[in-house]
């Protein structure tokens, strides 16, 4: 490569060119994102407490 193609890729370019991160790397379980499990457990429960009532209520 001739010294003329190293300058012409870095008269333009600033002194520092690297990127300051847009997002963050690792994390650990605290940083997960919160998801709906929690609240779909929830409702099979409340389901469940619903069916077992309504068999009781029909049963006898």
């Amino acid at each position: 490569m001739a010294r003329g193609d190293d300058d012409f890729y870095s008269r333009d370019r600033p002194e520092n060119p690297t990127l300051p991160e847009d997002r963050p790397r690792g994390g650990g379980p605290e940083d997960r994102p919160r998801t709906g499990h929690r609240r779909v457990l929830v409702w099979w429960l409340v389901a469940a407490v619903v069916l077992v009532a309504l068999l009781i209520i029909f049963w006898f």
